[in-house]
Parts: structure tokens; sequence; C-alpha cells
């Protein structure tokens, strides 16, 4: 029995969630590739249960490399075992489809395999606020470069990846698509704000506009403005839209300043006895 056969353990098939202490293996990688080449060599000969048997021997031998890859997008919004999940159904249609005309090294072609399936996942599940596609990508490779640079001031990340300064700081503001911060969370020392210790991200949002709770009320109005006579209506439109003086309200409907001053007066009643009517205190 190879050490390989002997971290098989009933129950763990092609199908299943493989269980972490059975995929654990201390193998150097030339020997983890020397041995996936000799099952795989098997199993292109074999037929039936025989080579279902090696290829989940491949499967088992390679886990470490799922885990791995799925590793990489942890902390992104996507839990570690939803990650891990999608790269082990990966791992298993990559061993499944392998064939030594495709690539001379098993993990030459699993590798790629894994990885574009983890990352379609994440591309799919795992942003809360979807931005577009273009700035997705940019920001995947954002994350590559800061990875593997540090933090790079906007303008050389620009240069680094050929794009517009402006992308590139909308990939950068759009990190908080995938897992936004809750508005619970307490405000940061170095944020620049003048909030209390004890303040939270929602305490720092504008309050609703008042003017909402008045729509109704609003659209009352204008039903009942809408009801007033032509030369009302030019009234109320001089006075409170244009505002009008009196003097010059009179001069345009040809009556005196004090007669415009009676008419505003009755308009007023008007529309308060029309508002109360519908049930709207005025």
């Amino acid at each position: 029995m190879t050490s390989t056969q002997t971290r098989t353990e009933p129950g763990i098939g092609l199908d299943h969630r493989p269980d972490t202490e059975v995929f654990e293996t201390d193998l150097p990688r030339a020997e983890r590739q020397r041995l996936t080449a000799e099952l795989l060599e098997r199993a292109e000969h074999a037929e039936g249960e025989e080579r279902e048997h090696l290829v989940e021997e491949v499967i088992l031998l390679n886990a470490v490399v799922a885990r791995s890859i799925a590793r990489r997008y942890v902390g992104r919004g996507i839990s570690r075992a939803d990650l891990e999940q999608v790269a082990y159904v990966a791992l298993v249609r990559a061993a499944k489809g392998f064939r030594p005309d495709r690539a001379d090294d098993f993990l030459t072609y699993a590798v790629p395999t894994i990885r574009g399936e983890v990352k379609r996942w994440f591309r799919d599940h795992g942003w809360t606020v979807r931005p577009p596609r273009p700035i997705q990508e940019l920001q995947s490779t954002l994350l590559r470069i800061g990875s593997e640079r540090g933090t790079l001031p906007t303008s050389e990340l620009a240069d680094i990846t050929e794009m517009p300064e402006q992308k590139v700081r909308e990939a950068l503001d759009a990190r908080g698509c995938f897992t936004p911060s809750s508005l619970d969370a307490p405000l940061r020392p170095d944020d620049g704000s003048s909030a209390s210790p004890e303040a939270t991200i929602g305490d720092m949002l504008p309050g609703f506009d008042g003017g909402l709770g008045d729509c109704e009320t609003r659209l009352a109005l204008g039903q009942a403005i809408h009801a007033l006579c032509p030369r009302d209506q030019l009234v109320v439109r001089l006075r409170y839209l244009e505002d009008r003086s009196q003097a010059e309200i009179g001069e345009a409907i040809g009556v005196t300043q004090t007669q415009v001053s009676r008419i505003l007066n009755r308009i007023i009643d008007e529309l308060r006895a029309r508002l109360e009517g519908v049930g709207i205190a005025a």
C-alpha cells in the first residue's frame, strides 16, 4: 500500500467535501508530483472501479494545492469553507478530465483550472455591491500588486497597470464592495472626524431629509393650488415662486397693493380649508 493509499478513508468519495485531517500531507512537492504522475499513468490504462480509485488518490494527494489556492481569497466576503469547497470541486473536475497529452504535469493543467473556478465563484458571489466588470478586474490586479509590493501611490499603480489614475481610484474605492463595514463599527481614531470615541459609522451618516415626511402635504397642496382660478394661481406663483413684492404683483394683475394683500389672505384661507378638508393640518 502506498503512502497515499494509507490516507484514503471510508466514506470519502469524489462527490463529498474532503475532510481536513484526511487531506493533510507533509510530502515534499517533488514527491507529490512524482506520485501523482505514477497514479495518473496507471489510471490511463485502468478502467471501472480501479480507475476511479486511482483518480481519487490523485485528488487526495493534491488537495493541499486546492486549499492553498482558495486561501488566497479568504477575507473578502466569502467563507474559507465555501472557497475550499469550490476549489475541491475544481480539483475533482481536473483530475477526472486530465489526459497526458494535455500537459506534461498534472498541476500545470489543474492549477489554472482551480484558480479560474475560484475566481469565477468569487466574482459571482463575493460582491455585496457589484461594480462594473472592468473595475472588478482592475481591483483584482491591484490586490495582487499590493500583496507583492506593498502600498504604492495611485500614480505608480496607474503606471504599472497602464490605466488612468481615475480608474485606479475607482477600483481602490470599490474595495468595500466585498464586505461593507457595519454601521455599528466604531470610527477609527485617525478618520479625521471630531466624533466621540464611542461614535459609530452609522452616527456619521446624515439624517433623513425632513421634507420626505411632508410629501403627502405637498401633493395635497399642489392639488389645492391647481383648483384655484387662473388669476389666483398667478398670484401664488408671483409671490411664492418668483418672490415678487405685493406692489409688483399689483402691477402685473392690474390692482392696488392693498387689494393684493386681501387676495393673498383670501387664497391662504382657501388653501387652508382645502387641506383641512382632506385631513391635513395647515
